[in-house]
């Protein structure tokens, strides 16, 4: 049965570009995150959004009173217990992801759908902190979402063919292209692309170029639309840092041993476009 409402844990900039989507697409949204400020924040940003696509004409001032009509905020979990689908998109954290779907587990009906927006984190073993194994799956959507296309659909051991399928006619729902990934850290997206901006802080760290010159040359060079370090920024260096850790301590390889100086900028503070500094200021 296809969802009518899409609860989403967490307000921030991947939570707040599902939620959106998932309004525009016509669906009722519950909007979750620990602090009344956060949630104000979230539907804030929303409407911002949707005001630049009014703007540029992709969509009427009536369907941007729609869509912004149909997003419910709280703070409380507990409201989720009335969505058909939950997509947590927590802090790249797995004590907190395995927390959230312990929780979700308790309260949510038990035909409903609970996936993970994880970019790295283990599917099966997030799945394991609930009593439906089976109906839990990665859901990893991309970065600005309103904007990509691209939806990484990654099965747990246990996810079953049922709760795959539900989840790739979802996806297509709401605009995007799901593309089915092994559960394996990093999953396609984040394995490939993780190694390359590492790379890029190493020749920051080690003088082979300037932070601009290293963008350039991956934009003209290799027709790439942002630069590794702008892309980093605009994903936050804390999640980079995040992702190779993961991508180090599951494969056990040198090549994932994150950069120091990405370390260090995380350490400082320096995230990205998120806190206004990171390898740019902005």
């Amino acid at each position: 049965m296809e969802p009518r409402t899409i609860g989403v844990v967490g307000a921030g900039q991947m939570g707040s570009g599902i939620e959106q989507v998932a309004s525009q697409a016509g669906y009722r949204v519950i909007l979750r995150d620990l602090e009344d400020g956060l949630v104000r924040k979230g539907i804030e940003g929303i409407a911002r959004q949707l005001d630049r696509a009014v703007e540029k004409q992709k969509i009427t001032p009536a369907e941007r009173e729609q869509a912004v009509s149909r997003i419910e905020g709280t703070t409380s979990l507990e409201k989720l217990a009335a969505a058909d689908f939950v997509v947590e998109a927590a802090p790249e954290r797995l004590d907190i992801k395995l927390d959230v779907f312990a929780a979700l587990d308790r309260l949510c009906p038990a035909e409903t759908i609970l996936a993970t927006n994880t970019s790295s984190l283990p599917v099966t073993r997030i799945a394991a902190a609930t009593g439906r194994p089976d109906r839990v799956i990665g859901m990893h959507f991309m970065n600005p979402v309103p904007v990509m296309k691209l939806v990484e659909v990654i099965r747990g051991l246990q996810t079953s063919d049922e709760t795959r399928a539900a989840v790739f006619d979802l996806a297509e729902r709401l605009g995007k292209t799901p593309v089915e990934c092994r559960d394996f850290p990093g999953f396609v997206s984040n394995r490939v692309l993780m190694p390359m901006i590492n790379e890029a802080v190493y020749c920051l760290q080690e003088g082979v170029a300037t932070r601009e010159a290293i963008d350039t040359v991956m934009k003209l060079g290799m027709n790439h639309p942002m630069g590794p370090l702008a892309l980093a920024d605009l994903i936050g260096l804390d999640t980079c840092l995040a992702i190779l850790e993961v991508l180090h301590d599951g494969l056990g390889e040198d090549k994932y041993r994150p950069c120091p100086l990405l370390r260090k900028y995380v350490e400082a503070g320096w995230l990205g476009r998120k806190n206004g500094r990171g390898f740019y200021t902005y």
